[in-house]
């Protein structure tokens, strides 16, 4: 990370030695150059976002053999293979006015050794019903992990850097659902099909050890409940060791609209409803929901899809792998650059492009090199739009309500996920053309991008305006 310029840090360093000096932590940590302390914050969290990558993605790599060894057909295992994905939307409903109230890290622990757990029960179930309940019952902790996992790096994050931060601790969750195809390629071989649940158990169980003497909590958060001054004191001394005296006063410059105050009397719910950030709540929820519908519709359907237009049923499957294969280089390149022009219109224009990159992959099936191109492209463009609106929720929240927004948007979001598996049976039963389908395809992306315009459009005084 680059450093500041010195003469900031000098002033910086100068304020904070003042006897019983006010110290603003977020402009602070803005100040100082990217620490080992916030390394250790960033990997802790991309492991958290891994593990929930991993386990989120266990049920699909156990299926086939699942249902051979139950002897059940395909269709009776639809109840497990969504159940997580409703535990995710409300984990992650609970768990954001949860961390607004008892901090970032309880939540995190909590919600790491919720889904270990879980996940380790589900290994020994010994039927379909129960197995559904538990794969439920791990989706909370997953749900309440990710976006508490978001909230805390972007308040530990640099502004000049937060949005690439974050984006790249996002990259865990693809390398984690990615790495997990390769481990149960190994283990159920070996071990059977309760291995992959297992290892998807156990390391965040042992994660979550690490993450109670390894990870602070927010020293935003901290400000806000007006911890002891000491206490936020020991969390940026070793952001930058022998700045501060030992006598400050913390403080966190808010960004709400003009003329209006912090939320910080109401709860965290009732603040991200405010008037101040209702419309903003209202285009972020309407963006991820429609993000999360196309991405679910095409990751769940598109093998068919392609089989349907007459590829073989390898070659299908190759070019669908194609998909998620660019999310990394997508997701960190939108972070890139987020963090150096206006970042709501950045991520509508990602998702402008993958509209247009989706209606094109239903006009290319002419050349199957062509389509691959077309399809790796559409992934890129669709992940790091997706993987960059946490990074918009966080900067658009004041800290007294991050946690919630964040959490609530990925919350209304999975519905979308949802309707997304769901919906694609119904397109394929209309008997559309390739190019029809594909051209319906595209339209959730340009409706998220209208609403991120829309959003892009308000007074700059909107303190959300900009991620801060």
């Amino acid at each position: 990370m680059t450093p500041p310029d010195s003469g900031h840090r000098a002033a910086d360093r100068n304020r904070a030695r003042q006897p019983g000096a006010s110290v603003d932590v977020q402009q602070f940590i803005d100040n100082q150059p990217f620490s080992r302390f916030q390394w250790i914050i960033l990997i802790l969290c991309f492991l958290i976002v891994a593990a929930d990558g991993f386990d989120t993605a266990a049920i699909g790599f156990i299926a086939p053999v699942l249902a051979k060894e139950w002897g059940v057909s395909r269709a009776h295992l639809g109840p497990v293979m969504s159940a997580a994905l409703f535990g995710l939307a409300a984990g992650a409903l609970v768990a954001g006015p949860l961390a607004d109230r008892f901090g970032r890290k309880r939540v995190l622990v909590g919600s790491v050794l919720c889904f270990g757990a879980w996940s380790v029960a589900s290994a020994f179930a010994s039927s379909l019903e129960a197995l559904t309940a538990l794969r439920f019952l791990t989706g909370l902790g997953l749900g309440a992990a990710m976006p508490n996992a978001v909230t805390l790096m972007s308040e530990y994050a640099p502004a000049r850097r937060r949005s690439l931060t974050v984006n790249a601790m996002f990259c865990g969750f693809t390398l984690g659902s990615s790495a997990g195809g390769f481990i149960a390629a190994w283990l159920i071989p070996h071990h059977g099909w309760h291995s992959v649940l297992l290892a998807g158990g156990i390391a965040p169980l042992l994660l979550a050890v690490l993450l109670v003497f390894c990870l602070p909590e927010s020293v935003r958060f901290m400000v806000a409940r007006k911890a002891p001054a000491a206490r936020i004191a020991a969390a940026l001394s070793k952001i930058r060791p022998g700045v501060l005296r030992g006598d400050e006063r913390f403080h966190v410059q808010e960004n709400v609209p003009a003329g209006t105050a912090a939320p910080a009397a109401a709860s965290s719910l009732r603040a991200i409803l405010m008037p101040q950030f209702l419309s903003g709540t209202v285009l972020l929820w309407t963006t991820y929901f429609m993000g999360l519908l196309i991405f679910y519709l095409l990751t769940s359907w598109l093998p068919t899809l392609f089989a349907d237009a007459g590829f073989p049923i390898e070659k299908a499957a190759m070019i669908t792998a194609l998909f998620p294969l660019g999310g990394g280089i997508g997701t960190l390149t939108v972070g890139w650059l987020m963090d150096r022009g206006h970042p709501w219109r950045i991520v509508a224009a990602t998702y402008a492009l993958t509209g247009a990159l989706v209606y094109a992959v239903g006009h290319g099936t002419g050349d199957i090199f062509l389509l691959g191109l077309l399809v790796f492209a559409a992934g890129t463009c669709m992940n790091g739009a997706q993987s960059s609106m946490p990074t918009l929720a966080a900067g658009f929240y004041p800290t007294q309500c991050r946690a919630t927004g964040v959490a609530w948007m990925l919350g209304i979001g999975r519905f979308g996920g949802i309707a997304g598996a769901l919906l694609g049976a119904q397109i394929l039963g209309m008997g559309w053309s390739f190019g029809k389908i594909f051209g319906l395809l595209s339209l959730p992306a340009f409706v998220a991008t209208a609403t991120l315009l829309i959003a892009s459009a308000r007074p700059r005084a909107s303190a959300q305006a900009a991620l801060r």
